[in-house]
């Protein structure tokens, strides 16, 4: 998606004088076209998040709306005591984005992996998190976030393009249409890839409806809520650890809003179970994130609704 973000940073800045772009050393091969159109609103801030952001809530007290860059790990968990206080606590329009998202950097292991980021961000003052399951959702994301204008955090992966179809209610986005689907899906991020390709056997893809949550904190429309209400089997798929992330914010609002489906299940971030390294999908097969586990789990639901376990490929 780093394409597609720097070209819509690009339009974006061009049409707004008042944007500016901080990279922390970062984007290489990837953001020169900003370094050529922003000129003095392109800053490198050097291998310095901390005072990255720092600067950048100062800017955006003078009226500045900034956008600061690196990957998820080192723009989240660096900076996030000055994030906290120095932006979110008063509300100003400073816009953290991590590339890389979940376990993107893989072989390079846990220091560069974001598997917590989301409960990390969306839990603080004033803040929305946006996670792009589509390339193409990226430009629609940084126009609200340009908007709206409050402290933001956008978590970038690679992804397709949005499915033919789909429809934003709230914080979903209903992406696969099955009329009296026994079976709602709700993926974060680029996961619901690995989701729709386990969908492609037409048994399962007759009993699943699919959405994907673009931003946390969840916000449920009264929409999504008769939808799920009728849906027998939840199942959530998120590349983040299952504490502070999807399946536990979507748990609570279901349960507020008095709907108990027989089976509620989720697929989260494992961490490092053996200890070990390896790609994203190396990452995703560990976690039971990949396509044979998810399709594995649906079926399931149908065989031995009683008796499965929340257990990677039991």
């Amino acid at each position: 998606m780093r394409k597609e973000f720097s070209a819509a940073i690009e339009k974006l800045a061009l049409a707004d004088e008042s944007i500016v772009f901080i990279t922390g050393d970062l984007g290489y091969n990837a953001l020169e076209n900003l370094q050529e159109k922003l000129g003095k609103r392109f800053i490198n801030a050097g291998v310095a998040e901390q005072n990255m952001v720092g600067v950048a809530a100062g800017m955006a007290y003078k009226g500045y709306k900034v956008f600061c860059y690196s990957i998820a790990p080192f723009v989240v968990y660096r900076c996030l005591e000055q994030f906290r206080n120095d932006a979110c606590l008063h509300n100003l329009p400073v816009f953290l984005v991590g590339n890389g998202g979940g376990y993107g950097y893989g072989i390079m292991g846990s220091t560069h992996h974001a598997i917590e980021d989301l409960a990390c961000l969306s839990s603080l003052q004033n803040v929305k998190t946006w996670i792009p399951a589509f390339s193409d959702e990226v430009e629609p994301v940084l126009a609200q976030i340009v908007h709206e204008k409050h402290p933001a955090y956008l978590r970038l992966g690679v992804g397709p393009l949005t499915p033919e179809g789909a429809v934003l209610s709230g914080s979903l986005k209903k992406v696969v249409h099955t009329p009296n689907a026994q079976t709602a899906i709700i993926a974060l991020g680029p996961i619901a890839a690995n989701v729709l390709k386990a969908l492609q056997e037409p048994e399962l893809q007759a009993n699943c409806s699919v959405y994907t949550a673009l931003s946390l904190p969840l916000q449920l429309t009264d929409v999504t809520l008769q939808e799920l209400r009728q849906a027998e089997n939840i199942l959530v798929v998120e590349e983040h650890v299952s504490i502070g992330g999807l399946g536990q914010q979507l748990s609570v609002k279901l349960l507020e809003a008095g709907i108990h489906p027989q089976r509620f299940q989720s697929l989260s971030a494992q961490g490092y179970p053996n200890g070990l390294y390896g790609s994203q999908q190396y990452h995703q097969t560990q976690s039971g994130l990949d396509v044979k586990n998810i399709a594995n789990v649906l079926r399931s639901f149908a065989e031995s609704p009683l008796l499965h376990t929340n257990h990677p490929h039991s």
